[in-house]
């Protein structure tokens, strides 16, 4: 038996509630009759209109850095923006499957890279605290296999209410907010399991050493430039204002080439359209640098593409699709990740395997084995329906189970194995080692049967 679906048939049946929602997408739609949200006194497309009428048109990059992280504004600083009374939901709160399935990936990898000493588990936006909890309750559970390994929780978030309810969710009332805003540290605590647990503003403030990185639905929120290819060769999509309607914003496509679309596109695009995410290129080349010289892995989950689709961005509000320049600040703005475009920015300096499609992952990393367990433990009509419909919504082709896409960032040591030591000069001749078993395969990204 392979050792991700070992791990996963370890696990107890279930030892808490089930969170399972009517979803339809990844900004999933809900029927709500409740009445939309007011919109604040939209200061912020008074804002943009007097920066658009001072200095010119916006990328659409600065576009959305305004609309989601101004930090007096900002949709994802100043909302709570997740669950059936938000703008969207996420995989997490629709099964638990999905974050013990992670966890299960996470001790797979950690195993897979000879079980350091010392594992952090790093998560960038966390939402509501969700999937690293469901991944904390896997490692309290398999905590025999993590031998005598310090586990420790490091979350990237750029929201303060967003990381009060994730502290909240994680450690109760057992977190401290740091005195100084500058601290690199802002918030600290300790998990229901001892685990000590800190929140940092951006991945640099995160300490080096073994990890591993989840990101799930985190680079679709990063800014993009858009472009389009002209008679006159590639230009940028902005965003002005209507000369006709001076509180509306329109697009425009820019009469001279910006600095962006010099750089930015790829010599050998095809496509008459692109979105290019150059945040998220910087920190997937972060990511490498760290993989590379400490060890450990990366997990991306989002919607995406591996490098065929043009015209992606768009917003949702109250669960359904919304105009990406109406009304900012008071919907979600996302854009589908463009996968082939972090492989690149990766380079040589880690492997890379993906994107597989969610349905693929989660059934190479045994979702069906878990839920037949769960439901063999389950008496209750009520819960083995829940279980049955998340399972469905999380892998059905015709729901989230092919839009959305798993990629993977490993060391390169984790597909090759460590070299064998050459004597030294001189040295007498030692007796020829056994050879060092093969790595193990990386689980949810190849098919592992249960033989």
């Amino acid at each position: 038996m392979n050792q991700s679906k070992a791990l996963s048939l370890a696990l107890r049946p279930w030892n808490c509630p089930i969170r399972c929602i009517v979803t339809v997408r990844k900004r999933i739609y809900l029927d709500i009759s409740s009445a939309e949200r007011p919109i604040p006194g939209n200061s912020v497309l008074r804002h943009l209109t007097s920066k658009i009428k001072s200095t010119g048109p916006i990328s659409v990059a600065e576009y959305m850095r305004e609309v989601l992280t101004n930090p007096v504004t900002g949709y994802y600083v100043q909302n709570d923006m997740l669950g059936p009374d938000g703008d969207f939901i996420t995989s997490p709160e629709i099964s638990q499957i999905f974050g013990e399935l992670l966890g299960i990936w996470c001790l797979s990898e950690w195993m897979g890279a000879g079980k350091p000493s010392h594992l952090q588990l790093v998560e960038f936006g966390p939402g509501r605290g969700s999937l690293i909890s469901d991944v904390l309750r896997v490692f309290s559970q398999l905590s025999g296999a993590l031998g005598g390994a310090t586990v420790s929780v490091h979350l990237v978030e750029v929201s303060p209410k967003l990381s009060q309810i994730q502290a909240q969710c994680l450690s109760g009332d057992q977190s401290r907010v740091s005195a100084s805003e500058d601290e690199p540290v802002y918030r600290q605590g300790t998990t229901a399991a001892g685990l000590p647990i800190s929140w940092y503003r951006n991945l640099d403030d995160v300490p080096r050493g073994f990890s591993v990185y989840l990101a799930h639905e985190f680079f679709d929120a990063l800014p993009i430039h858009k472009f389009q290819r002209t008679e006159k060769g590639w230009r940028e999509v902005m965003v002005d204002v209507d000369p006709e309607e001076p509180d509306k914003l329109r697009f425009v496509i820019v009469p001279a080439p910006t600095l962006a679309s010099t750089q930015l596109i790829q010599s050998d695009e095809k496509r008459q359209h692109v979105e290019v995410c150059p945040e998220g290129g910087v920190i997937v080349q972060r990511l490498a640098n760290r993989i590379a010289g400490d060890g450990g892995a990366a997990l991306i989950a989002d919607y995406g593409h591996d490098g065929t689709k043009t015209d992606t961005f768009r917003g949702f509000k109250g669960h359904k699709l919304h105009d990406v320049l109406a009304s900012p600040g008071s919907a979600d703005l996302t854009a589908d990740v463009d996968f082939s475009y972090l492989r690149k920015m990766a380079g040589a300096m880690v492997a890379c395997m993906g994107p597989v499609s969610q349905r693929s992952f989660l059934k190479n990393m045994g979702i069906d084995t878990r839920l037949q367990v769960l439901l063999r433990n389950c008496a209750d009509p009520s819960t083995r329906a829940q279980l049955i419909h998340g399972y469905d919504m999380l892998t059905n082709p015709a729901k989230m189970g092919e839009r959305f896409q798993f990629f993977t960032m490993l060391n390169h040591i984790r597909l090759t194995g460590p070299e064998p030591k050459q004597p030294e000069l001189g040295a007498k001749m030692a007796p020829v080692p056994r050879k060092a078993p093969a790595p193990l395969p990386v689980a949810g990204f190849s098919e592992l049967g249960l033989s």
